[in-house]
């Protein structure tokens, strides 16, 4: 039951973390430390791996419209050989565009992220980059024009946010917070560049996804007990659904300034932490 508790409480937290700009990465290192949970169950591949598909799963979920329509864009492109013209099957390009920065810096680099972060004489990096990011947040809020629309994305644009996103691997800066902080610095409405932020995740979480699961399949899921497991999937499944509501609908009518405010409060809390342990 304690580790059923331990797995549905870190699900609820990937799945809220992984889409408000507060990122995932620094909370799922913060808050098993903080608590002192040292179950090496919840360090498992196969328990980040299933954490992953929940909130895969809650994008899949809500936006199933936009996802169907965009990948039948994408191949009716691929056989007509035609972009231009075709607002959906641009934007589908544009997403893949920006998904390639991450993709391989990730897996260019893949060993050093799996381990500095969680080493725990690193936790005040961690700190460092959340105070970074919500720098960046309120700088991005403060410079944009919240007046273009997805519709006025370019190629250029694309790869500015996906360079931006492979800044993501490192705990603490946030896929979202990144992206989100990449498109308002384009000009982009803040509803826009949570959007488009959610819709690029989508393949980036699915190839991560199934990257790690080499390993799962592979042997990961020998004795690992499944009920925590799809526990912690389920959790972060609904928690990932709510924070996607309630994030597009909170930047359709203010700003971003709660997240940087708690970002910096996380940031100041984790450096008295690591001075006091």
């Amino acid at each position: 039951m304690d580790l059923l508790f331990k797995a549905i409480v870190l699900g609820v937290v990937q799945g809220l973390t992984e889409f408000l700009p507060i990122s995932s990465s620094a909370h799922l290192i913060i808050v098993p430390r903080v608590l002192g949970w040292n179950d090496p169950f919840l360090n498992t591949t196969a328990f980040d791996v299933m954490l992953h598909m929940g909130t895969l799963v809650a994008l899949i979920i809500y936006f199933w419209r936009d996802l169907v329509g965009l990948l039948r864009a994408w191949i009716d492109s691929i056989r007509e050989r035609r972009v231009s013209g075709y607002q959906e099957r641009r934007l589908a390009w544009l997403i893949f565009i920006s998904m390639l920065p991450g993709a391989i810096l990730g897996a260019a680099l893949e060993n050093f992220f799996d381990t500095f972060f969680h080493d725990p004489k690193n936790l005040i990096f961690v700190a460092i980059l959340l105070a970074a990011g919500a720098t960046l947040l309120w700088a991005a809020d403060r410079w944009s024009t919240h007046r273009r629309t997805l519709d006025d994305l370019r190629v250029r644009d694309a790869v500015i946010i996906g360079v931006a996103q492979a800044g993501a691997l490192f705990a603490g800066i946030s896929r979202s917070g990144i992206t989100i902080a990449a498109g308002l610095f384009i000009g982009l409405e803040r509803a826009a560049a949570a959007r488009f932020a959610f819709l690029m995740a989508v393949p980036i979480i699915a190839g991560a996804g199934l990257w790690e699961s080499r390993v799962v399949f592979s042997g990961g899921f020998a004795g690992v007990d499944l009920v925590p497991l799809l526990a912690g999937m389920v959790a972060a499944l609904l928690a990932g659904l709510a924070a996607i509501s309630v994030l597009l609908s909170y930047l359709r009518r203010s700003n971003t300034d709660v997240f940087v405010i708690y970002r910096l409060g996380l940031a100041a809390l984790v450096v008295v932490f690591v001075i006091t342990h």
